[in-house]
């Protein structure tokens, strides 16, 4: 559907009265749970409709979904995982709504820097962290990097393929303490040395934990991540409004505002 198209849609869609039995249900990636808790609550002040959300990692929240679940909006933290539900007629077309990077954190008293980042992961005393591939796409994003550092320095994939401790984002990790920042724990608990994620957990994770160093990666290690979302409700005029509201100034300048990376909010003038 082209973008002219889709945007007539959505303004006829949310133009029409939403009623409280339609309230909306919201599944979406855990590094939104933050960002995408706040635009909820503007919804509910916008609109005086409460949104249901649950976040967890896309890849499993795309297999609730293909078993049955049926949320309204999902959110994921890639492009592919509401792309397969589209292509199997469960979602709509699938929208573009915010970018993150990949980053590292590092405990206070380990020397690493952008420059020395590959050396220090290859190290073997050091315990690199990462989410878990296929159930998260913060791993997918992760073994990305390896197979760059691997163009890098040849054997470096199957080394840090071997080594990786897959800390999160899989269906039986365990989950911090709640209202902890699942990325401040597993560092607080000194259960990795270096964890990759994405920039915005990040800056969450330090908030927590203070002393916490945030390591931008080189730029031959780069790794950026495209978040998209689709509409399952498509028979309910809220679930048009809500991603009409998460893809609005509104809601974009609140992705913005923790980090993410955002194309609609308007220029100052």
């Amino acid at each position: 559907m082209k973008l002219r198209t889709l945007v007539a849609v959505l303004a006829v869609l949310v133009s029409m009265p939403a009623k409280a039995a339609d309230t909306p249900t919201l599944f979406a990636a855990g590094s939104l749970k933050t960002a995408l808790g706040e635009v909820a609550k503007a919804y509910t002040a916008r609109h005086s409709m409460a949104v249901a959300t649950e976040f967890a990692a896309s890849g499993l929240l795309r297999k609730r979904i293909e078993e049955g679940a049926r949320p309204d909006v999902f959110a994921s933290a890639n492009m592919a995982h509401p792309r397969k539900l589209a292509a199997a007629g469960i979602g709509g077309p699938v929208m573009l709504f915010a970018r993150n990077r990949l980053c590292a954190i590092a405990q206070p008293g380990l020397a690493v820097t952008s420059e020395t980042l590959l050396e220090v992961m290859l190290r073997p005393e050091v315990r690199l962290g990462t989410s878990t591939p296929k159930a998260d796409p913060s791993g997918d994003y992760a073994w990305e990097l390896f197979g760059k550092a691997d163009a890098l320095k040849p054997g470096s994939l199957k080394l840090l393929d071997g080594k990786a401790l897959k800390l999160t984002g899989g269906p039986d990790s365990p989950k911090p303490p709640a209202g902890r920042n699942t990325y401040g724990w597993v560092m607080a608990e000194k259960q990795a040395d270096l964890f990759l994620t994405y920039c915005t957990n990040a800056r969450l994770a330090q908030t927590e934990v203070p002393g916490l160093q945030i390591v931008a990666l080189p730029e031959s290690l780069s790794v950026g991540a495209d978040y998209g979302l689709t509409v399952i409700g498509a028979d309910k005029p809220a679930a048009w409004q809500l991603a009409a509201f998460i893809l609005s100034p509104d809601g974009q300048t609140i992705l913005d505002k923790y980090g993410f990376t955002v194309a609609g909010v308007p220029a100052e003038k």
